[in-house]
């Protein structure tokens, strides 16, 4: 039974991932096509539980920051999970 639910919240976040991915590419093509301001951006990259932060300015680089936090911590606790479970 555990294993079902696992499987499945695996899989939920999974979709929920892609389908962010998604609509951040559809939010970013209709902010283009009204704006020709500046662009910012940047990305985490995690490797394990480490993150690599780049981005394009200060204040995109704190809030991936604060991103890559979240992500470290929801990892350690996805770790500690099934250990709480036996």
């Amino acid at each position: 039974m555990t294993d079902n639910l696992i499987f499945t919240i695996g899989l939920v976040l999974a979709l929920a991932g892609f389908a962010v991915g998604i609509l951040a590419v559809i939010f970013a093509i209709l902010r283009s096509a009204r704006d020709t301001g500046q662009v910012r951006g940047g990305g985490v990259v995690m490797i394990g539980p480490i993150p690599i932060v780049f981005g394009t300015d200060k204040e995109s680089a704190k809030i991936l920051m604060l991103l890559a936090i979240a992500l470290m911590v929801m990892f350690f606790v996805l770790m500690l999970v099934p250990n709480l479970w036996r």
